[in-house]
């Protein structure tokens, strides 16, 4: 059986959260060789005749689908799915439908709100002025991924001209402010399978001899710039306190709420950060999440005994047709 693996085609000067997506074909590849397909990869920008030219070509049977937007920018990141649901290719992953939804922020946001699942207050540029000076902030990306646009300096106390306009400048009028949780941060992945989608071991991100004023994020610094303070000094755990068994069945629930409001298949990863009370709040709803090793879902795979060949013939034995 022929397997296309579809990538978003990369710009020269690719900066490192985009490069990644080679890594990812690269363990996307060798794992469908290992369990008996052929591949074939196809690079996709925006000449949709020219790449539905390329995949015709090859004739796959099925797709696995890594595409991520066009030269950095997120917002087209649907659009793989896209053409490959137009053509009739059975692909695997999240449908077009879920990759759209979760990734506008803001629109993830509204939908939890919608299903009564946790989710921090928002505030879009023309609500900024409402502030509260009590209150801190982290200023995001409507649409981008990976933590790009992520960063201590985006953290205000109420409502600062010179810092919004910045982002602004950056970003147009595609950011939020977004409620800043003070607390704990934890990801779980699930996976699909034969019976239904199974959660793998939560993880809780470790934030090492941070001082005392730098705030504990994955900020873009702390997932790709290594060699640096926040790369260095932060980790992924697996171990639980007995403590935190009820905090746990409580995530994994809404997990699972997730999954379903969400329509997510394949693969997927749920970001929370948890307040000073113990409330769990969903940061991000992962389409598609990062699959290289070292990565969150890789390592819970790892984590759960379960080896990347199974994982991967779960995720194909659940396409998009």
């Amino acid at each position: 059986m022929k397997a296309l693996i579809l990538i978003n085609e990369l710009a020269p000067d690719a900066k490192p959260d985009e490069l990644d997506v080679l890594d990812q074909a690269q363990i996307v590849e060798e794992t469908l060789h290992e369990i008996g397909y052929e591949t074939a990869r196809v690079f996709m920008g925006l000449n949709l005749e020219k790449a539905r030219t390329e995949i015709r070509s090859i004739n796959p049977d099925v797709a696995f689908n890594l595409f991520e937007g066009i030269k950095g920018n997120a917002d087209l990141i649907h659009l793989g799915s896209a053409l490959l649901k137009s053509m009739k290719i059975p692909y695997a992953g999240c449908s077009v439908d879920s990759i759209f939804i979760t990734a506008n922020k803001v629109l993830t946001k509204k939908m939890l709100r919608t299903y009564g699942i946790p989710t921090a207050d928002w505030f879009m540029p023309d609500k900024m002025h409402q502030l509260n000076s009590a209150k801190k902030y982290i200023l995001k990306p409507l649409l981008e991924d990976a933590s790009v646009g992520i960063s201590a300096k985006g953290i205000i106390n109420g409502y600062h001209k010179d810092i919004v306009d910045g982002f602004q400048q950056q970003f147009g009028l595609n950011f939020f402010a977004e409620e800043f949780i003070d607390g704990r941060e934890f990801n779980i992945s699930v996976t699909s399978t034969p019976n239904g989608p199974r959660m793998l071991p939560p993880a809780e991100m470790q934030f090492i001899d941070f001082p005392p004023d730098k705030p504990k994020i994955m900020d873009y610094t702390a997932k790709w710039l290594e060699d640096t303070f926040e790369y260095e000094n932060t980790s992924r755990t697996f171990e639980m306190a007995s403590e935190d068994k009820k905090l746990i069945e409580q995530i994994e629930a809404i997990v699972l709420k997730c999954w379903e409001v969400f329509e997510l298949r394949g693969y997927a990863r749920v970001d929370f950060r948890v307040d000073g009370n113990g409330n769990p709040f969903v940061l991000e709803v992962n389409a598609n999440p990062c699959i290289t090793e070292g990565s969150g879902f890789h390592a819970a795979t790892q984590q759960a005994g379960i080896p990347f060949t199974e994982a991967m013939k779960n995720i194909m034995n659940d396409l998009n047709l």
